[in-house]
């Protein structure tokens, strides 16, 4: 009789029960755990396929601080512009230099004729005054905006100077409100338009490659479930965008003091469905194309129209009222409609359906097409 199954003897029964060694299952084999899930290693590898690129690390947290410090500097808050005239030297000048000198907007310098026209042509003034006994001439470039503005302001500071009295009498309070400069409604465009690009750059391209190396093919030979291999793509972007919002918003709101006036986890729920809405559409785009530069192009025809519509870095509003039902169904449109409400109107989350039900139907619809047209070879 042979030994196997034999104890001291006898018959022993085999069971499950029995762990080889003290610790392993009845075939020897050790216990799995949630480390071996694939779903586990496969978001793993995607985390250090990004970590092991620079330029990858650099576009998505440095560029966009850089932009908004370059923004942010452009159009900061700053006293209104001096608009700079000449006078052109004469009997009649002292008066309207004497106009002009009261009036903190202008900077005006007494030339003569052949000097004020050399410093028109350079640029160096916007505005000639020549002054005369029956008033003044104003001679200027109408297709220059500051020197139209010129124009404006330094009549005004002549006709006052004269003596005019404005029929109806006017205040002036000046409002510099944070939520109403340039650099607070530019971050919600910046923060949209990076989470475009990670859900359709980041995943397009990484599934484009594999495909192109035969990843793919040799993947989906094995047990692993289809759905996991496409889902880790959408766990490490999940991840990666919300580590770039938390730097992007903290940097602005630091530095910039940029409001937050409504619900973080508004703010969060806004960020979670536009990365689900554009990693769909960057399934979608990426689901047929076998190379870089077919997937490439398809990503910028669809990337590009959003960039200038959706109102990244001006209002989308100022575009005709035929294509605003077009411009409104925009996935970026919607993202950025809601950050803007959240955080610079502290919108709740009930007004912001509209956006979101924008970006459900580009979540249902952009999966659904890309689950069907996936080529896997």
């Amino acid at each position: 009789m042979s030994d196997r199954g034999v104890i001291n003897g006898a018959p022993a029964k085999l069971s499950g029960d029995v762990r080889a060694g003290g610790g392993g299952s009845s075939s020897g084999a050790p216990e799995r755990t949630w480390r071996d899930s694939s779903i586990w290693n496969l978001t793993s590898v995607r985390f250090k396929e990004f970590l092991r690129e620079p330029e990858a690390l650099f576009w998505t947290f440095g560029f966009p601080i850089v932009l908004a410090i370059a923004l942010g500097i452009a159009f900061r808050n700053r006293p209104a512009d001096v608009v700079h005239v000449g006078v052109v030297r004469n009997a009649s000048s002292g008066t309207v230099m004497t106009s002009l000198r009261a009036d903190k907007r202008v900077v005006a310098e007494e030339l003569t004729a052949d000097s004020a026209h050399d410093a028109l042509r350079t640029g160096r003034v916007a505005l000639i005054i020549v002054p005369g006994a029956a008033g003044v001439d104003y001679e200027f470039d109408d297709t220059r905006p500051d020197a139209r503005t010129a124009r404006s302001v330094a009549d005004d500071a002549v006709q006052r100077g004269a003596g005019r009295r404005d029929p109806v009498g006017v205040s002036e309070r000046q409002v510099r409100e944070r939520g109403s400069r340039y650099i607070d409604f530019v971050i919600p465009g910046l923060l949209g338009m990076n989470i475009m690009g990670d859900g359709i750059w980041g995943l397009g391209f990484a599934i484009v490659d594999a495909r192109r190396k035969n990843l793919l093919k040799r993947l989906v030979a094995t047990p692993m479930p289809r759905w996991q291999y496409l889902l880790a793509f959408m766990l490490a972007r999940l991840v990666l965008v919300t580590t770039e919002i938390v730097v992007i918003l903290g940097f602005a709101v630091a530095v910039f003091g940029v409001p937050l006036r409504g619900s973080i986890f508004t703010i969060a729920a806004v960020c979670l469905a536009a990365t689900f809405a554009f990693g769909g559409l960057g399934l979608l785009i990426a689901a047929r194309p076998r190379t870089i530069e077919a997937a490439s192009g398809l990503m910028n025809l669809t990337m590009m129209p959003m960039w200038v519509l959706s109102g990244v870095f001006f209002s989308s509003e100022n575009f005709p009222r035929v294509v605003q039902p077009l411009i409104k169904a925009l996935p970026l449109t919607a993202t950025i409609d809601a950050l803007r409400a959240t955080m610079l109107r502290g919108e709740a989350l009930p007004s912001l359906i509209p956006q979101f039900l924008v970006l459900a139907v580009w979540i249902v619809g952009c999966f659904a097409l890309a689950l069907k047209l996936f080529r896997w070879r």
